[in-house]
Formats: C-alpha cells, sequence, structure tokens
C-alpha cells in the first residue's frame, strides 16, 4: 500500500466555527508530508467561513483544495458523507477525516505512514485541549451495543491496540474498506455516526488505535474527568440524538446479525443514565430531560420502520 500513501484525501467537516476552521487549514498546511487533497465540507455556515475558505487556496497546491458548499446543514453525518464521497470520485485511496475544532501535528502522516503499510482504519491519540495527552480506548461491547472504555493501561509492546470503534475527530480509513460498508451514514446527524462506521469497518478489517500522537484538540467544552473517560456538556439536539440514535444502532447491529435484544435494552437504559450524570454533574441543570426521552421514543419507531436499510456498499 505504499503508493497508497501518495492519494491521501484530508476530509473537513465545518460549521459555523471560521478561526478553528482558518487555525486547522494552516496546521495542514504545515505537514512534514503533504496530503495529496484537502476536501473541506462547510455545512451551510452562517459565519465568516466562507471568507476563510476565499483565502485558503493560497495555503495550498493547485487543486489541492476542494470546497463544497452545502446548500443546508446536513450535521456531522451528512457532511463527513459528502466529504468521503467527494474524496472517492477524486480518487482517494486513504482519507483521514476530522472535525473542524482540532489542528494536525507536523509529523502525523510520517508517523501515520508505517501503520498505513499493516492496517486499512486506524486512529491517533491527541492532545487534550490543555496539551495533556488524551488517552482514547473505547471499544464496543457485542451484549450492550455500547462503546466502553476497555483498559486504562497501555498499548502492546509493539505501540498498538485493536478497537471496534472510533471517532470523526481523526479516523484514517482506507478506500477498499469504504466500498465495502459504503459512506458514513447522514441519517445520523450527529453522535453515534463515527463509532458506529467504525464498527462497520471492523467486520472486514482490524481497527486499529495506535501510540502516535497526530491531533490537538483546540474547543474548549465544560466538563469533567473521570478515571475511564471525559464528560462534555452537549447542546439540546445532541441530547435528543445521543437516545434518537440508539434505533440505527439497533438496526446496524441487527443487519449484521450481532443484535441481543436484551442486552441492547441494558445497554440503552446505561446510556440514558450517563447523560442524565451529564446534565446534572457537568451542566447543573435537568433541563434536556425532555429531549433524552423524546429521543428514546423516537428511536422505538426507527427501529419499527419497515422502510429502513443500510447504507449500501459502493
Amino acid at each position: 500500500m505504499t503508493d497508497d500513501i501518495d492519494r491521501l484525501a484530508i476530509v473537513v467537516v465545518t460549521y459555523n466555527r471560521a478561526e478553528l476552521l482558518a487555525e486547522l487549514l494552516e496546521s495542514i498546511a504545515r505537514l512534514h508530508r503533504a496530503p495529496w487533497r484537502v476536501i473541506v465540507v462547510d455545512n451551510a455556515s452562517t459565519d465568516n467561513t466562507a471568507d476563510v475558505l476565499k483565502t485558503a487556496p493560497r495555503l495550498f497546491a493547485p487543486d489541492q483544495l476542494i470546497v463544497h458548499h452545502s446548500p443546508t446543514n446536513t450535521g456531522g453525518s451528512g457532511g463527513f458523507s459528502q466529504g468521503v464521497d467527494l474524496a472517492m470520485q477524486a480518487g482517494a485511496a486513504w482519507m483521514w477525516v476530522m472535525d473542524d475544532d482540532v489542528e494536525v501535528l507536523p509529523e502525523a502522516l510520517d508517523r501515520f505512514a508505517p501503520w498505513m503499510q499493516r492496517f486499512k482504519c486506524i486512529h491517533g491519540r491527541r492532545y487534550d485541549v490543555d496539551g495533556t495527552p488524551f488517552y482514547w480506548q473505547a471499544k464496543w461491547n457485542g451484549f450492550l451495543a455500547v462503546p466502553l472504555p476497555y483498559s486504562i493501561g497501555t498499548f502492546n509492546t509493539q505501540g498498538y491496540a485493536l478497537t471496534n470503534s472510533g471517532t470523526f475527530e481523526g479516523m484514517l480509513i482506507h478506500a477498499d474498506i469504504v466500498r465495502k460498508i459504503g459512506l458514513p451514514d447522514p441519517r445520523f446527524f450527529i453522535s453515534w455516526d463515527d463509532a458506529v462506521y467504525a464498527w462497520l469497518a471492523s467486520q472486514y478489517t482490524p481497527v486499529a488505535y495506535v501510540d502516535e500522537f497526530v491531533i490537538q484538540k483546540k474547543r474548549r467544552q465544560k466538563q469533567i474527568k473521570l478515571v475511564f473517560r471525559h464528560l462534555n456538556d452537549s447542546s439540546a439536539l445532541v441530547k435528543y440524538r445521543i437516545m434518537h440514535n440508539r434505533g440505527y444502532v439497533w438496526r446496524y447491529f441487527r443487519q449484521y446479525h450481532k443484535l441481543h435484544p436484551i442486552g441492547f435494552g441494558i445497554g440503552t437504559a446505561l446510556t440514558f443514565a450517563k447523560e442524565v450524570v451529564r446534565l446534572i454533574a457537568v451542566e447543573h441543570t435537568l433541563r434536556g430531560l425532555g429531549q433524552l426521552v423524546k429521543g428514546l421514543r423516537d428511536a422505538g419507531e426507527l427501529r419499527r420502520d419497515p422502510s429502513w436499510k443500510p447504507m449500501p456498499p459502493l
């Protein structure tokens, strides 16, 4: 896959974070190994994102930057679906997908390169906003159908850990896997989309979390740090989608004959409880409880929708 590395596209989805987007694009331009393409999906931003994107071509070689202005806000899920589609149409062999609130480290692609000879879905490490290492270790529990922390330890002696979950804050995926699992599902809009996408990838290839720092988180959020994970604040829309999109999780697990109905119910109850803890411990309110309940109710309707189909392979 050596030649494939030369056709790596960075896919960025942005919405109303012009300043952070500008910093991210500047960090991409500083990469020691230049990406083949940089694809930015503007999700109908209403701030000065358009101005940032007008001046962005000066940072890159001719034809290196591809900008797509979505006429409507399709959420992170829809944005990444569009961005990966554009990358595949352009002929990318690898897609490194990320939100607009991070920066990439200059040596990132050099650090990824050896692992790209071995794996086809990879996550690197990131620094948190304060510059401290953030150890992300989510892994789907098949019975509960939720990603859980699987370790507070270190990577194996070879410098990686296998997982089956993922995040669009830095997932690196090969075009061969995208062809098998299809584009990211835009129906999620936001929440669970990236974790499910990596889970789908894991049905076809090992998903590796490698001990290489490649990204720096930039956006500050209210949060509490627990032993196993962080809990950030979230919007009303995210609260609704966290519970609503459990319906999509149910459909995909069922599609792949991995669904345990009793375990799924327990996992959903645990997810609901975690969100209540987030409300109380991080946001110091119970406002938003109604959104969780509504999302849970609507997830039930989604599970019963006879017209639902998974994203098709490409």
